[in-house]
C-alpha cells in the first residue's frame, strides 16, 4: 500500500519508518525540509516540501494511488483540513488525523474523520498508571457494555498462572504486557511482576473482577 503522511516531527518520523519497515511505500510532507533529517539515511520513499493540504502537494505525494493518509502535524486545524481533503476529494479510504484538543477530536470523530486525541490518550495512559483502579477503559463497544480495560492485581499473583487469575475473577485475561511487548496468554502463563494484566470483560463485572484481582489467590484450605 501506498501511504502519505502529513508532518515529519517526532510521530510522523516513526511511523514513517515503521510503515517502510513492514514494505509499504510512504511519501512524507512537511513544509520545513529541514524536518526530513528525521526521517534517516535509510529511508527510501519520498520526501514533498509543502503545505499538508494543498492539493498539488497532496498530488505530488501520490495521493491519488494512496491507499492510506495521516495527519500528524503540530496544527489541529491542519491535521483536520488536510484530513478531509485526502477523504472527500481524493477518496482514500483510510484516513486519520491528530488532535491535540479532545473537544475537536469527539466533534470530528462524529463526522466520521477518525482522530487520535494525543492529549487525552496520554492523560488516560497516566490515569492508569497513578490510579490502576477504576481508570477510563482502554476500549469498549460501542454499547459500552464491553470493556478492555487494565487491571491491577495483588503482587500474590505473581507466580501463579493466567488460568487462575481468569478462574477467580470469571473474567477474561485478553493480552499480557512485558518488557513493552504484548504476548496473547495462555491458562498456563506465569505471572511475572511488572506485567500489565489486560482483561476483557463486561462493565458491570468491572468492580467485581478488580476486587478479585486486588484480593490474590486462595490460600490451601480456605
Amino acid at each position: 500500500m501506498h501511504i502519505v503522511i502529513m508532518g515529519c516531527g517526532r510521530v510522523g518520523s516513526a511511523l514513517a519508518r515503521a510503515l517502510e519497515k513492514q514494505g509499504h511505500s510512504v511519501a512524507v510532507v512537511d513544509q520545513d525540509p529541514t524536518a526530513f533529517r528525521r526521517l534517516g539515511a535509510g529511508f527510501n520513499g519520498r520526501r514533498v516540501t509543502g503545505v499538508g493540504f494543498d492539493q498539488d502537494t497532496l498530488k505530488e505525494a501520490g495521493i491519488e494511488e494512496a491507499g492510506a493518509f495521516a495527519a500528524v502535524s503540530s496544527g489541529d486545524n491542519s491535521n483536520i483540513i488536510a484530513a478531509r481533503v485526502a477523504r472527500e476529494n481524493f477518496g482514500v479510504e483510510n484516513v486519520a488525523a491528530r488532535i491535540y484538543d479532545p473537544r475537536r477530536a469527539e466533534v470530528y470523530q462524529r463526522l466520521g474523520i477518525p482522530t487520535v486525541a494525543t492529549v487525552r490518550w496520554t492523560a488516560d495512559q497516566m490515569l492508569r498508571r497513578l490510579l490502576p483502579s477504576g481508570a477510563e477503559p482502554l476500549w469498549q463497544d460501542p454499547s459500552g457494555a464491553v470493556q478492555l480495560a487494565e487491571v491491577a492485581y495483588a503482587p500474590d499473583w505473581v507466580g501463579h498462572r493466567v488460568g487462575e487469575l481468569e478462574e477467580a475473577s470469571g473474567a477474561r485475561v485478553a493480552f499480557v504486557t512485558r518488557l513493552g511487548e504484548g504476548l496473547l496468554p495462555s491458562p498456563q502463563m506465569v505471572v511475572q511482576e511488572g506485567d500489565l494484566v489486560h482483561v476483557m470483560l463486561r462493565r458491570s463485572d468491572l468492580t467485581a473482577v478488580e476486587a478479585a484481582f486486588a484480593q490474590g489467590p486462595r490460600k490451601e484450605g480456605h
